[in-house]
């Protein structure tokens, strides 16, 4: 919960001070009491003053005012809800150096792994894509709830050559439908395609599509080919630079745990939203209710409030 203006919250001082002043009233009371010379008269009369029923209005009374000072504070819930008609991509690198080693068992291995783990995390009622890019994308499946569908679909993943992450934002963005997020993991720059990175982010965000971006790998990763060690290292600094471009969350992962821990943080968060209900007018309704209820049993069972 949450205030607009807790500085007001100040005035809950004044039930207290409503407190002590029953007090205060109460026992002045006692002091100026009549002289009793029957015994039986007396503990009829002592018994009545400390009866339940002469506490009751008093606490209701307090209890509204504190609700009343609660409410001109302004508060407000904060739910957290899942948003109707997502669609979350899954953008996947699948050039040759996803298999270098150096985040076991494979980069691209461990991406498949951590993928699966996201399934199994976001809201049933969010529909995913898959969509893999080396020299070109390809759309592997496009947005579904089939789970089941997508599990298989990641088993297909294998390295090829070349980056073209700047068409294989575009690709994805054409498979978003109502409100979308991409998700892209990539472990290297951009060699190959029509557009740059940047180019592809600009068109997402053309389209109000967020990308969470996953920078993949070691600063000394490599790849053995052609008899000879290749450096693979990722660009998280591009990374960075789409998520800026299009409101995303940027991430690095240099182990498949920590892989596995972000798709599962994306997995739990990526689709879903917050929502604010103002409760300033359902605790004042609240205050009214037990003020009348304070005056009407005061009155009904014949004890002053104060």
């Amino acid at each position: 919960m949450s205030f607009g203006s807790p500085w007001l919250l100040v005035t809950l001082v004044v039930v207290p001070a409503l407190l002590i002043w029953v007090a205060v009233i109460r026992r002045r009371e006692t002091r100026h009491g009549l002289a009793f010379t029957n015994l039986d008269v007396l503990a009829g009369v002592v018994s009545a003053r400390r009866t339940w029923r002469s506490v009751v209005p008093v606490a209701l009374l307090a209890l509204a005012l504190a609700l009343a000072a609660a409410a001109t504070a302004r508060p407000a819930a904060r739910f957290t809800t899942v948003e109707k008609h997502s669609t979350v991509v899954l953008l996947v690198d699948v050039s040759g150096s996803m298999s270098a080693r150096d985040v076991e068992p494979t980069r691209l291995d461990a991406a498949a792994a951590a993928m699966r783990d996201f399934l199994r995390r976001v809201p049933r009622s969010v529909n995913v894509g898959l969509v893999q890019f080396s020299l070109e994308p390809e759309v592997l499946e496009p947005p579904t709830t089939d789970r089941e569908v997508l599990r298989e679909s990641l088993g297909y993943l294998y390295p090829e050559a070349g980056t073209a992450i700047g068409d294989g934002i575009a690709k994805a963005v054409t498979i978003v439908h109502g409100k979308g997020a991409i998700v892209l993991l990539s472990d290297g720059t951009q060699n190959h395609g029509t557009l740059s990175a940047l180019q592809g982010a600009a068109r997402a965000h053309a389209h109000g599509v967020r990308v969470d971006t996953i920078a993949l790998g070691t600063p000394n990763g490599t790849l053995f080919e052609f008899g000879r060690y290749d450096p693979v290292p990722p660009d998280p600094t591009l990374m960075r630079a789409i998520a800026h471009a299009t409101g995303g969350r940027t991430f690095t992962a240099q182990t498949a745990t920590a892989l596995g821990g972000i798709y599962s943080h994306l997995g739990g968060t990526i689709a879903r939203g917050h929502r604010k209900l103002a409760l300033g007018s359902w605790l004042a309704a609240a205050a009214a209710a037990l003020l009348l209820g304070a005056v009407g049993l005061g009155r009904v069972w014949g004890s002053a409030l104060l």
